[in-house]
C-alpha cells in the first residue's frame, strides 16, 4: 500500500541526517513535462524543474528512450578505463556550443561542485598561481573548496570551516542595492593591492546570472572588464554556467549575451535531463596543463548520462527552446510586473534573463528592507496550492522561477494564476 507525505516524511526524517533537508514534504510518484504528482495523487505545477535541472521538462519521451538504449548496451565501464562513443560524441557538440571561437576541450564529472573544482585545479596547473577570486553572494558548491568560493555564509558555509586558503571575495555588482559596476572593480583593485597581488592570481570565477545569490544579472560592461582585468594580469576567467546553461537564460550559455568568451566554463544541471554528469570547457592550451590522470572520476562522463545529454542537446535545437526560454522569460515578466504594480510596497523588482525569472521582496516600499518573512511564507505554502517554488537571495527574500523551457503557455498562466491567489492570501 502507497504510503502518505507525511509516512514518508516520517520515515526521511529517521535515517537521512537533517543537513540534506527537503523544501517541500511532498513525495514525488510520477512527473511529465512541468507538472508532477506526489504520491496522493495531488498534481503540481512544478516552477523548480528540481533547481533549474529539467529544461526539457519531466521524462521528456527523447530521454527516457536514449536512456533505455544506453542501458541495454551497458550502464558503465568509467571513460578513463574502457571510453566510448557517446562520451566523445557530447565533447565534440559541447565545444562546438561554447561561446567563443578559441579551440576548446572538454573534461566530463559528475557534479556541478565537481566541475568548480577542477577549473581552479587546471587554472592552477595552467598558471603555476595559487589566488582564486569570487563574489559575494556567488554560489559555487558544497564541496570544501567550492564552499570557500561561495560568498555566503548560512546555510551553506556554517559550522564547516575551515577552508582553503588563498580564496577571496569581491562585491558583486547589483545596482539595485547601490553596487556599481565601478564599486567592483575598485574592490578587485584594492584586493590587488591589500591581499594578494593578480601575478599570483590563477583565476576569477563569476556567474554571469547569480543563482543561489538572488538572480542578479552581471552587468555586460563587467563582464567585459573582467575579460580585460584577466587579459592584462595572465589569469584565468572561469564562467560557472552551472544553472545558467543550455537555454535557460535565452542563450545557450549566459555568457553570449555580453560577447565575451570565458577561458574555462562549468556546466551541469541542464546538461541532461536529471542525469548526474557535468563537465568543464576550456581553451585547448588551458585544459591541457594538467598531466595525465590529473582529471576525471569514477562515474564522470558515465555513458548513460552521456545519452541523456546528447538527447537534450538534440531536443534544444529541435524545439527552438532557446528562443522559447525568452517568450517564457517575457510571458512572466508581464504577469509578474502587474502583480508588482498591485503591490508596490511589497515587490521591489521582477527581473528576468530568458526563463531564468525572479522576484524581490521588500517592506514598506524599502528596498533595503528585505521581506524574508513573506519570502518564507509564500514557500511555506505553495505547496498547499499546487505548486514547486523556490527562494534564494543575499537577503533570502527572492523568489525564483525555473520552468521547464517545455512549458506551455496554458500551464505557465495557470501556474502564475495560483501564484497571484497564493501572493493575495499573506498579504
Amino acid at each position: 500500500m502507497t504510503q502518505t507525505n507525511a509516512q514518508l516524511q516520517a520515515r526521511k526524517t529517521s535515517v537521512i541526517a537533517r543537513g540534506q533537508g527537503n523544501v517541500y514534504p511532498v513525495y514525488v510518484d510520477h512527473a511529465k513535462n512541468a507538472e508532477l504528482w506526489d504520491v496522493e495523487g495531488k498534481r503540481f505545477i512544478d516552477f523548480g524543474t528540481g533547481i533549474a535541472v529539467c529544461n526539457t521538462g519531466h521524462s521528456h519521451p527523447k530521454v527516457v528512450a536514449a536512456v533505455k538504449a544506453q542501458v541495454d548496451k551497458f550502464s558503465h565501464t568509467c571513460v578513463m578505463v574502457n571510453p566510448y562513443e557517446v562520451a566523445v560524441e557530447l565533447a565534440e557538440k559541447l565545444i562546438q556550443l561554447a561561446p567563443g571561437d578559441s579551440e576548446k576541450k572538454a573534461i566530463f564529472v559528475s557534479t556541478g561542485a565537481e566541475a568548480v573544482e577542477n577549473c581552479v585545479k587546471i587554472a592552477r596547473a595552467h598558471t603555476g598561481r595559487r589566488g582564486v577570486i569570487a563574489f559575494n553572494g556567488g554560489f559555487h558548491g558544497r564541496t570544501n573548496l567550492t564552499m570557500a568560493l561561495t560568498g555566503k555564509i548560512t546555510p551553506y558555509k556554517n559550522l564547516f570551516g575551515p577552508f582553503p586558503g588563498d580564496i577571496f571575495h569581491a562585491p558583486f555588482p547589483i545596482e539595485q542595492h547601490d553596487i556599481s559596476v565601478k564599486d567592483s572593480l575598485t574592490a578587485l583593485a584594492n584586493l590587488f593591492k591589500v591581499d594578494i597581488a593578480p601575478t599570483d592570481v590563477a583565476a576569477i570565477i563569476v556567474e554571469p546570472v547569480q543563482g543561489e545569490g538572488g538572480f542578479y544579472q552581471a552587468p555586460p560592461e563587467f563582464l567585459q572588464a573582467l575579460r580585460t582585468l584577466c587579459d592584462d594580469n595572465g589569469i584565468v576567467l572561469i564562467a560557472d554556467e552551472i544553472q545558467t546553461g543550455f537555454g535557460r537564460t535565452g542563450k545557450m550559455f549566459s555568457f553570449e549575451h555580453s560577447g565575451v568568451e570565458a577561458d574555462l566554463m562549468t556546466m551541469a544541471k541542464g546538461i541532461a535531463g536529471g542525469f548526474p554528469i557535468s563537465a568543464v570547457v576550456g581553451k585547448s592550451a588551458i585544459m591541457d596543463a594538467p598531466l595525465p590522470g590529473g582529471l576525471g572520476g569514477t562515474y564522470g562522463g558515465s555513458p548513460v548520462a552521456c545519452a541523456a545529454a546528447l538527447a537534450v542537446l538534440e531536443i534544444i535545437e529541435e524545439e527552438n527552446l532557446v528562443e522559447r526560454a525568452n517568450n517564457i522569460g517575457a510571458l512572466f515578466n508581464e504577469r509578474l510586473s502587474a502583480l508588482q504594480a498591485k503591490n508596490p510596497s511589497l515587490i521591489s523588482d521582477v527581473r528576468n534573463q530568458g526563463a531564468m525569472i525572479a522576484i524581490e521582496l521588500m517592506k514598506d516600499g524599502d528596498n533595503e528592507n528585505a521581506n524574508t518573512e513573506l519570502t518564507q511564507a509564500i514557500i511555506g505554502k505553495a505547496a498547499e496550492y499546487g505548486l514547486i517554488l523556490l527562494a534564494c537571495g543575499f537577503y533570502g527574500n527572492v523568489i525564483r522561477f525555473l520552468p521547464a523551457l517545455t512549458i506551455s503557455d496554458e500551464i505557465a498562466n495557470e501556474g502564475l494564476d495560483i501564484f497571484e491567489q497564493l501572493f493575495a492570501s499573506l498579504v
